[in-house]
């Protein structure tokens, strides 16, 4: 696996874990500090939850051979299309879902599914010229 594909999940995973542990932790208190008016705890947890399991296998998974990457990056790139959708979803339905916290999730989620599609596409491609090396 490429180095920098291995540097990009640790990345994944430090990004997933500076989001998911305080929001997990303590949403009201959080989301309340960044301007989010009305919040309920269960749904920001189950979306930290999520942030939590995919970035620990992130780590986990980053010194894994190239079925294994296949896999994380095709979850990953699942993840970050439904992601980025429903947050845009939410932000064509409700002026309160139009918040900056909401504009910098989607910018994130879209620039993470950029680049895991991107390495899909590369890893693909390196299959291709090296077929004993199968994504």
């Amino acid at each position: 696996m490429p180095r920098s594909l291995r540097t990009w999940f640790v990345v994944h995973f430090a990004v997933d874990m500076i989001v998911g542990i305080p929001l997990f932790l303590a949403p009201l208190a959080l989301l309340g500090h960044l301007g989010w008016d009305r919040v309920d705890s269960l749904f920001p947890r189950l979306f930290a939850a999520a942030l939590l399991g995919i970035g620990l296998e992130s780590l986990l998974g980053r010194n894994a051979g190239p079925e294994a990457y296949k896999g994380m990056l095709n979850l990953k790139i699942v993840w970050s299309l439904s992601a980025a959708l429903g947050i845009g979803l939410s932000m064509t339905e409700a002026a309160i879902y139009r918040h900056p916290l909401a504009w910098s999730g989607l910018v994130v989620f879209v620039f993470f599914h950029a680049l895991w599609v991107y390495w899909r596409i590369v890893l693909q491609k390196l299959s291709r010229s090296n077929p004993r090396a199968r994504p």
